[in-house]
């Protein structure tokens, strides 16, 4: 009898938020979610912690999209190891979408030492290599940088390209002709949803004169390189 493929869900790295290449020398990303879980526990270790109020997400979100602050719903925690000391920690990664250019930071920790009762020390929390991974997990996702010019602050794209915060909202051009493309679409979708845009990809559209469903096409290949955050049922745009 042949035995049913393990689910998807069950990779740490499935969705790219995080992946091996992140961790500094000595950390190990595990293949599947603690336990040997098939499926993604974020939420249910958010309401586990009280880390949000999971009786009211609806309103949550309904907040959130009025408001001009980073999310704080949707985090995902992941699990990582110490390969010499077998420290277990699992680490909540945020998207900050309202950060130009976007960041992923680190928004909790649960640290574990290998034997239930050991002491956690504060050199051993020092030692947690929390900046090194979201500098790895923003370069690798994002690589893009603010860098200063005489005329002001400019993103600087991964081609090298230079771009001001006054240019986000201007037609992106030709997708076969520019390398940063879709760095372009990550960060005008991103201005328009800072300045409370309900139907990001409509105005979009419009910005560049193509149809709605050339300006989505473009979003969801944004989305599928990283750019940006999965879309929320319920959330235009």
């Amino acid at each position: 009898m042949r035995l049913p493929e393990p689910s998807p869900w069950g990779d740490q790295s499935r969705d790219g938020l995080l992946v091996a290449d992140d961790l500094p020398e000595g950390w190990h990303l595990p293949h599947r979610f603690p336990g040997e879980r098939s499926d993604d526990a974020s939420a249910q270790i958010d309401e586990l912690l009280g880390y949000d109020d999971w009786n009211n997400l609806e309103s949550q979100i309904r907040d959130q999209q009025e408001s001009d602050q980073n999310e704080t719903i949707d985090g995902r925690w992941r699990y990582i190891e110490h390969a010499a000391t077998h420290t277990r920690v699992m680490i909540r990664l945020q998207r900050q979408m309202f950060a130009v250019p976007e960041e992923v930071r680190i928004t909790g920790v649960i640290y574990l030492p290998w034997r239930p009762g050991d002491a956690i020390t504060s050199q051993l929390l020092r030692e947690l290599p929390t900046a090194r991974i979201e500098a790895a997990i923003n370069k690798r996702l994002f690589a893009m940088t603010w860098t200063a010019t005489i005329m002001g602050d400019k993103i600087v794209l991964p081609s090298g390209h230079k771009i001001g915060r006054r240019d986000l909202l201007k037609p992106l051009g030709d997708p076969k002709k520019s390398p940063d493309f879709y760095e372009l679409v990550a960060l005008q979708h991103g201005q328009l949803t800072r300045e409370g845009d309900r139907n990001p990809s409509a105005t979009m559209a419009e910005i560049n004169g193509v149809a709605l469903s050339t300006a989505q096409g473009w979003i969801t290949k944004a989305r599928e390189r990283g750019l940006l955050p999965p879309g929320r049922r319920g959330r235009a745009g």
